[in-house]
């Protein structure tokens, strides 16, 4: 079992930025890659960045490339995910997941935090 704790959301006038952060506890957190997807009301959980276990590589959307960036310290148990300029569309409840190997498919992940909202105000 892992178990994963974000923080970090917020209320952000577009450009602004946020960093979320995930705790994960309960197993070797180096073992897993990461990911974090985004849910707006009444849409499907989207993708949003992925990172390996050893943090050398990353996937992303291209709708937040050049704007957010993925990272992790596998000795915080901890997974980051800054994202600057944001824009109105970015508005949802962010969800960080554990996975075997970085993807972009929700069923690829066999872990879940329990999301943190973010609203992007125009």
């Amino acid at each position: 079992q892992v178990q994963l704790v974000e923080s970090g959301g917020g209320l952000v006038q577009a450009g602004g930025s946020l960093r979320h952060s995930c705790l994960a506890s309960g197993r070797t957190f180096s073992t897993y890659a990461m990911g974090w997807f985004r849910q707006a009301p009444g849409k499907e959980r989207e993708f949003v960045a992925a990172i390996g276990w050893s943090g050398r590589g990353t996937l992303y959307v291209d709708s937040v490339k050049g704007r957010v960036t993925i990272s992790r310290d596998n000795a915080k148990n901890t997974v980051y995910l800054q994202m600057n300029s944001l824009k109105p569309e970015d508005t949802a409840t962010y969800y960080c997941a554990a996975a075997l190997v970085p993807t972009r498919g929700v069923q690829g992940y066999d872990y879940w935090g329990q999301g943190t909202q973010v609203t992007v105000s125009s």
